[in-house]
């Protein structure tokens, strides 16, 4: 497995060719002193960017028209004199500098409406992608290998863009016919696309291998897809999580993220931006408190740290930018000893319908409404895929549209026979006729006509501000309970609000005042069904009391939690091992996100939209943690500061201690 260092920057470099003077203002006895003010350890370089520019000697591809030396090779010996590492980036599905060229290596949309503000049309600013069916793939290959010529000790090679969206160019064409793919096929095409996705793998890593066994690489696609296990263990030496909490990932997809790939064998990185918004954005600057906070964060879900910034045309690193960097990477460095090398602790492993069903798309809303879920919660969880080891979690969620097919079923079959608890929601646990797949204890008989309608709850399971019926903003699956225990009933509205007889009010029709027969949540034995999909309503309303409801139904099946605490649920907590040290490090973390800026058009400049951001650091008080340890504690103590926090074991083995204050990252340590 590749180690990675702590402390990275990804230096962006993609440059206009109108741009004049392209690195005149590099000096490298001021690039090494402002890497050091960083704390930088490692930092990746350009070869080759988006607009298929090289910034160093090349006789593959084409080097800046406005550039006048060898930039890369002048950055890469300044760093290297430093021990700094230098993983080399070239950009790989976007290159318009070659699609000049050949026209006809470009990716051609079956529908328009894939186009994106970063892959656009001729008529509008924004690159072109490539197609990986045609001889541009050969073409990358080439320039891959000139530039681990030139540089055969860089610390990787990181390619990006890696996606091949629906193509009909000439050479996709051509592959598909060789096949006998129907192109106007929409499930032959993707045959096709996935057949230029594994040519494009295959080549670029056999390339990397071949020249080193030992080079890692890294092939980018701004998300790492669970359930595609094959590509990673083939293609891949390590992990880099892009996740920009302010450039459209959001604060959530980190962490779940980093879940999944915790369950795989790979060291990875979490790779945020010192931007205020997204890539490209010069001269936009985040608090320091918000890089703090995200390089903590990553600490605390056991990744190493990357910050993603863009160099300056000159070539000067930008002074403000590395006095940022620096204030969080000093921080990081003091807490490296406890980050490494570690691994998650969880009691509960997250099902999820993108890492089991080939159909669902990134940002399943199930999916990510149940991970909010659990972070709120502050419980021990993992996120894993089909393949994942079930015997290790004493509960498994399956939110609301994972589809079972008859393996996966008998696998979750054997998980609760041998103990495990199981949480099914939505269509989940469902077949394609829409029985239960498990014996739930009660019988189903499709899904509600009526939205929304409401549910109330028994106190088991309720949230405890809500006694009466609650509005279920999407339709439940229509349950009748047999020898099960009812949860819960689901009440009707009056009728649907369909047209101007069949309104009530400004939104909703209200419910009957009886119940309509059909339960809103069961349990039998070690199986639990709730009929709304809860998760996936939770992330589309936020409802304040639906996370209640969620968190309780989980807590009702799992039964007492390794961890309790007061932390409220913007906080996060997470519990890691380091074996070899014989301790295990629970990572305490808190910042207050608001929503800054506005969506529309101002001044002619149309806004990002909404956009949430840290600014304070608020410290909390009178922190108490509750922890069934799975090992016997000998001593307790904060790091990096050393200081010995007192302890209880009460008469159950349950380890409960008192902190008086932290503010935004505390590591305590337990060791044993």
């Amino acid at each position: 497995m590749h180690h990675l260092r702590f402390r990275q920057v990804h230096l962006d470099f993609h440059t206009s060719p109108i741009i004049p003077g392209i690195g005149q203002s590099f000096n490298k006895e001021e690039w090494q002193e402002t890497l050091k003010k960083g704390h930088v350890n490692s930092i990746t370089l350009f070869a080759k960017c988006h607009h298929g520019w090289h910034y160093h000697l090349t006789k593959v591809g084409r080097m800046h028209p406005n550039l006048g030396f060898d930039l890369l090779r002048e950055q890469f010996d300044a760093c290297k004199e430093l021990d700094i590492n230098v993983p080399i980036y070239l950009s790989a599905g976007l290159d318009d500098a070659m699609l000049d060229e050949h026209p006809e290596w470009q990716n051609v949309f079956v529908d328009s409406r894939n186009l994106s503000a970063s892959v656009s049309s001729p008529l509008h600013s924004g690159f072109h992608h490539v197609c990986f069916n045609s001889p541009y793939t050969d073409y990358l290959v080439r320039q891959i290998r000139e530039t681990l010529t030139l540089f055969p000790n860089c610390n990787g090679i990181f390619l990006d863009i890696i996606s091949q969206p629906d193509c009909c160019c000439v050479h996709c064409m051509k592959v598909m016919r060789d096949h006998g793919w129907n192109p106007l096929n929409a499930d032959d095409r993707r045959k096709c696309m996935n057949y230029a996705l594994e040519r494009y793998y295959q080549m670029t890593t056999n390339c990397v291998t071949s020249f080193n066994p030992d080079m890692p690489i890294f092939h980018n696609s701004g998300h790492v897809t669970p359930g595609r296990r094959d590509l990673l263990s083939k293609y891949f030496s390590h992990l880099e999580l892009e996740s920009l909490p302010t450039g459209g990932w959001g604060y959530d997809h980190f962490p779940l993220s980093a879940k999944y790939v915790h369950t795989l064998d790979f060291d990875f990185l979490g790779m945020t931006g010192k931007f205020h918004t997204t890539w490209g954005e010069f001269g936009g600057f985040k608090h320091p408190n918000a890089l703090r906070y995200e390089c903590d964060a990553m600490l605390a879900y056991g990744a190493k740290c990357s910050i993603g910034d863009q160099l300056h045309p000159s070539g000067k690193l930008d002074e403000s930018t590395y006095e940022l960097i620096g204030e969080a990477y000093a921080d990081v460095e003091k807490k490296e000893a406890w980050c490494d090398n570690v691994k998650n602790v969880a009691e509960i492993g997250l099902l999820i319908a993108e890492g089991v069903n080939d159909d669902h798309p990134r940002n399943c809303p199930g999916d990510v409404g149940a991970g909010r879920i659990l972070l709120e919660g502050h419980f021990l969880f993992d996120v894993i895929d089909a393949e994942a080891d079930f015997s290790k979690y004493r509960l498994l969620i399956l939110p609301n549209n994972v589809k079972i097919d008859s393996t996966l079923r008998n696998r979750l079959a054997s998980y609760v026979a041998a103990g495990g608890k199981l949480l099914l929601s939505g269509s989940s646990g469902l077949d394609a006729n829409g029985k239960f797949l498990f014996d739930v204890g009660a019988e189903c008989e499709g899904l509600s006509p009526f939205r929304p309608d409401y549910a109330c709850l028994n106190q088991a399971i309720g949230p405890d501000c809500v006694h009466t019926p609650m509005v279920m903003y999407l339709p439940s699956t229509r349950i009748k309970v047999t020898d099960g225990i009812k949860l819960g009933d689901v009440y009707d509205p009056y009728f649907n609000r369909t047209d101007h007889q069949h309104f009530c009010s400004h939104q909703h029709t209200p419910y009957r005042p009886t119940p309509s027969g059909y339960a809103a949540a069961v349990r039998k034995g070690n199986i639990m069904y709730l009929a709304h999909p809860v998760f996936s309503i939770y992330y589309g309303w936020g409802s304040v009391p639906m996370a209640e409801y969620a968190r309780k139904a989980i807590r009702y099946l799992l039964g007492e939690p390794e961890i309790i605490t007061n932390l409220p649920s913007t906080a996060r907590l997470t519990l890691m091992e380091q074996p070899e040290e014989h301790r295990y490090v629970l990572h305490l973390l808190y910042a207050s996100t608001v929503n800054r800026g506005s969506g529309g058009n101002i001044e002619g400049v149309q806004t990002r939209g909404s956009i949430e951001v840290i600014e304070d650091l608020l410290p909390l008080h009178d922190v108490k943690v509750d922890i069934r340890p799975r090992r016997e504690i000998k001593k307790v103590t904060l790091a990096p500061e050393g200081t010995g926090v007192l302890f209880n074991v009460d008469s159950s083995g349950r380890l409960n201690f008192k902190l008086e204050r932290f503010t935004c990252h505390q590591m305590v340590v337990l060791e044993y």
